[in-house]
C-alpha cells in the first residue's frame, strides 16, 4: 500500500505510530488506513497536504526533506526565502540580521521567493482573460494534487502558469548562467513552510523540471537561525543579499494576496475543508460568474503552513505590517521579464489516477455495484473501528480484497448475536486491525 509512482514528502514511522486513527479521520482523500495497530498510507492517493502530520499526537509522521549538509556540494549556494519566514520572528528582530545569519549557516546568496510576483501578475491577468472560467490558481501544490485525485473533472481549470517559487528559481539559474558560472557549481535551495511543496519540487506537474536542487524544512531552519540570534554568536555578514520585494509580493502567500491582483470577480478560500466544500459546489456546476479562484490548503494560507513556527494570525499580521512599508513595485521586475518570460507557462495538468475498484471497466462496474450493496448494510456512522475512515471506504476496500465484511463492528456484533460468529474469531479480527497488544491489557 505504500508504493507510489509519485514523489512523497511524508512517511509514517512504524516504531512510533500507536494506531490512534487521528490521521485517518482528517485525510481529505481517504489515503490512510489502520492495520495491525499501525497507520498505513495509500501513497498514490496522498496529496502531502500535511493534515495528518499536523494532528498526529505522537509525532509518528516524518517530513522527508533534504539533508541540509548537501548544500556544501555546491560552490554557489542560493537560498530562496519566502516572506513568511521573516514573519516567524518578532518584528523587533532586524531583517538584515536574519540575512547575515543565513550566510553564516552556509549560504552564499539569499533572495526573496516572491520577487517574481510583479512580473507574473501581468501574465496571470492575460491568462484569465482568455481561459475557461473559473481559473484556479496554481500556487498551492496541495490543492493541485487534491484536484488531480479527488476532483479530476476540474483539472482543466487549473492555471497553466508556474508558481512564483519556480519562476524565481529560473531567474537565478539564468542569471548565474549568464555570468558564466557552471550549472554544476550552482545549488538553488528553497526554504519551505509547506510539506506539499517538497513533493512538488521533486515531482512537478505540467511537464516541467524544477531547477531547485533541494528543499529545506522551515521549522528546522528557523530553530537554527533563532539559536544563533539568541546566543548572539558572531556573524561575518559574508553573503550576497537580494531582498527586493514589492508589497504585492510580500502579501502574495497570504489569503487574498494573490486574488487582489487579478482582474474580474475573484474569490479567496483557505483551509482544506473549506476548499473541498467549494470544489464540490463547483463540480456540481453551482457556481457562475467567477473569474478566478485563489484556493489554499492551509488556514491563513502560507502564514498557517504546516512547517510554520509562529501563530498563523501573528504571522499574517507581521507580513501585512511589512508590506505597508514596501514599494508597489521593485526594481528587478524588468530583469525577471527578460530572464523568465520563456518559462512562465507549463503544460496541461493531468488527472492523477485514483483507481477505486478495477482498471477493467466491466470488473469495476461489478465491484461498484457490490460496494453500493455493502454500504446499505453498514450503519453509515463512519466510526472508524474497522480501520477505514468511513463506511464507504470500507465497502471499497472489501470489494478490492483489502478488508472483510466482518471488519464492521456493528455487523460483527449482529453475527455474534445470531451465533454465526464466535467470540474468538471476532477478537482475531480486531487484533488484525488494531494490533494484539491492545487486547492483552490486564484490567
Amino acid at each position: 500500500m505504500s508504493r507510489t509512482t509519485y514523489s512523497r514528502a511524508l512517511e509514517i514511522l512504524d516504531d512510533v505510530c500507536i494506531g490512534c486513527s487521528h490521521c485517518m479521520k482528517v485525510c481529505p482523500t481517504e489515503a490512510l488506513r489502520v492495520s495491525d495497530g499501525k497507520a498505513i498510507i495509500h501513497a498514490d492517493w496522498c496529496i502531502d497536504c500535511g493534515e495528518c502530520y499536523r494532528i498526529c499526537p505522537n509525532r509518528a509522521i516524518r517530513v522527508m526533506d533534504d539533508d541540509f549538509k548537501q548544500i556544501y556540494n555546491y560552490k554557489h549556494r542560493v537560498l530562496l526565502v519566502p516572506s513568511v519566514f521573516f514573519a516567524q520572528f518578532d518584528d523587533s528582530v532586524p531583517r538584515e540580521k536574519i540575512y547575515h545569519i543565513i550566510g553564516e549557516l552556509g549560504f552564499t546568496e539569499v533572495c526573496a521567493v516572491e520577487q517574481s510576483v510583479d512580473s507574473l501578475t501581468d501574465e496571470v491577468n492575460e491568462y484569465v482573460r482568455n481561459a475557461q472560467k473559473p481559473v484556479i490558481s496554481s500556487f498551492c501544490p496541495a490543492i493541485i494534487r487534491l484536484i488531480q485525485v479527488r476532483f479530476p473533472s476540474l483539472v482543466d481549470h487549473i492555471m497553466q502558469l508556474l508558481p512564483p517559487i519556480e519562476i524565481t528559481a529560473q531567474y537565478y539559474k539564468n542569471k548565474f548562467a549568464k555570468a558564466g558560472i557552471p550549472e554544476s557549481d550552482l545549488g538553488i535551495f528553497y526554504l519551505t513552510p509547506c510539506i506539499a511543496k517538497i513533493a512538488a519540487v521533486k515531482s512537478p506537474v505540467g511537464g516541467y523540471t524544477s531547477p531547485i536542487n533541494g528543499v529545506i524544512n522551515m521549522d528546522f531552519f528557523f530553530n537554527k537561525v533563532y539559536l544563533v540570534y539568541k546566543q548572539r554568536l558572531p556573524v561575518s555578514g559574508n553573503i550576497s543579499i537580494n531582498g527586493e520585494l514589492s508589497s504585492k509580493g510580500i502579501l502574495y502567500p497570504t489569503t487574498g494576496g494573490e486574488s487582489a491582483n487579478v482582474e474580474g470577480r475573484t474569490l479567496a478560500i483557505d483551509g482544506m475543508s473549506n476548499v473541498i466544500d467549494f470544489l464540490e459546489i463547483l463540480e456540481n456546476e453551482e457556481i457562475d460568474g467567477v473569474d478566478f479562484l485563489e484556493l489554499r490548503a492551509c488556514d491563513q494560507s502560507c502564514a498557517g503552513g504546516i512547517l510554520s513556527h509562529r501563530n498563523r494570525f501573528l504571522t499574517a499580521e507581521s507580513m501585512k505590517k511589512y508590506a505597508a512599508t514596501a514599494p508597489d513595485y521593485h526594481k528587478l521586475t524588468l530583469d525577471y521579464q527578460r530572464y523568465t518570460s520563456a518559462v512562465v507557462h507549463m503544460d496541461r495538468i493531468e488527472p492523477r489516477s485514483m483507481v477505486k475498484y478495477d482498471r477493467d471497466i466491466d470488473a469495476a462496474l461489478r465491484k461498484m455495484e457490490r460496494a453500493r450493496e455493502l454500504r446499505e448494510l453498514f450503519p453509515g456512522i463512519d466510526c472508524g473501528a474497522c480501520g477505514a475512515p468511513s463506511c464507504e471506504a470500507l465497502a471499497e476496500d472489501i470489494v478490492k480484497g483489502q478488508s472483510e465484511i466482518n471488519a464492521c463492528i456493528f455487523l460483527r456484533t449482529l453475527y455474534e448475536k445470531r451465533g454465526e460468529l464466535q467470540l474468538e474469531e471476532a477478537i482475531k479480527i480486531m487484533e488484525r486491525i488494531w494490533g494484539r497488544s491492545r487486547f492483552d491489557k490486564k484490567l
